[in-house]
């Protein structure tokens, strides 16, 4: 009978199995060591950095969600999800992407349970260690297999990217920008500053956000409304005018029967007068 492998998760020091001790482990097992993997970060780790850092996250997690869901691309983004390689210590980047899996909602990321590890990491870097996002991530992320990596230095206002150039190198190769835009072959985008702000650009066009979205909402309802004001004011002015309209030519119908009234009353006189002349000339004859 098959002995169950004993792997305990160090609270100090969390770690994913190796893949050999991985691969002899039993579904069972796999789940009871997945779920003894920590969610939640420690905060000395997370080391955050004020809301430029965090909307800086949350900008790109937008504009790459809502670009994948328009073009039907299924990708996983999420932003300081605790990632466990085989027996390394967790990392936590400030956005990754994975590319066709099923972008449901995840606690954490084992790269041995999912199949694969992950395919863009986006670090936002705005104070402090320097190092640690420029150098040191560099050479780990490359260890690791991770296809490409981008560094948004917010404090800076610098942008700069990694790629590895095959499979199975693990040494980042730069990505020298062009007309400022660093190509990222994976999500098929460019990354570029434009004001202080990192966007991704398709075809030459930034792809929008959300509050950029809801701007041109905006104007458009408020132009929608100006028109709707200045129509009104149209059929106002329109009804103010058939109005007048109306009430003139109820004074001209007026008018023009007091003129028949008094052109009918001087032809009876007329008449009558005629009647009379000719009644006194009768008599003299």
């Amino acid at each position: 009978m098959r002995q169950p492998v004993a792997y305990t998760v160090d609270p100090e020091d969390p770690r994913a199995p190796p893949e050999e001790v991985w691969d002899s482990l039993s579904a069972e097992e796999r789940r009871r060591v997945v779920a003894m993997l920590p969610a939640d970060v420690p905060i000395d780790i997370m080391a955050p950095e004020g809301d430029p850092h965090r909307e800086a996250k949350e900008r790109t997690l937008d504009a790459l969600g809502r670009f994948f869901r328009r073009t039907g691309r299924r990708v996983y983004l999420s932003s300081e999800l605790a990632t466990y390689y085989p027996d390394r210590p967790r990392i936590v980047p400030d956005v990754l992407a994975v590319l066709d899996v099923d972008p449901h909602p995840r606690s954490k990321w084992v790269v041995a349970d999912e199949g694969r590890g992950l395919d863009f990491v986006l670090e936002v870097h705005v104070e402090g260690d320097k190092r640690k996002d420029h150098e040191r991530n560099v050479a780990l992320y490359a260890e690791l297999g991770i296809p490409e990596y981008f560094v948004f230095d917010r404090g800076r206002l610098s942008l700069r990217g990694h790629r590895l150039a095959s499979s199975g190198a693990r040494v980042y190769q730069p990505i020298v920008p062009q007309g400022g835009r660093y190509a990222s072959a994976l999500l098929g985008l460019e990354l570029m500053l434009v004001e202080g702000r990192l966007r991704f650009v398709v075809g030459g066009t930034p792809l929008l956000e959300s509050e950029e979205i809801i701007g041109q909402l905006e104007s458009m309802v408020d132009g929608l409304v100006h028109r709707r004001e200045e129509d009104e004011r149209a059929l106002e002015e329109a009804k103010r005018q058939i109005k007048e309209e109306r009430k003139r030519a109820k004074e001209e119908r007026k008018r023009a029967e007091g003129e028949r009234k008094r052109a009918d009353e001087a032809e009876q006189r007329a008449a009558a007068l005629q009647a009379e002349l000719d009644r006194l000339r009768g008599g003299k004859l």
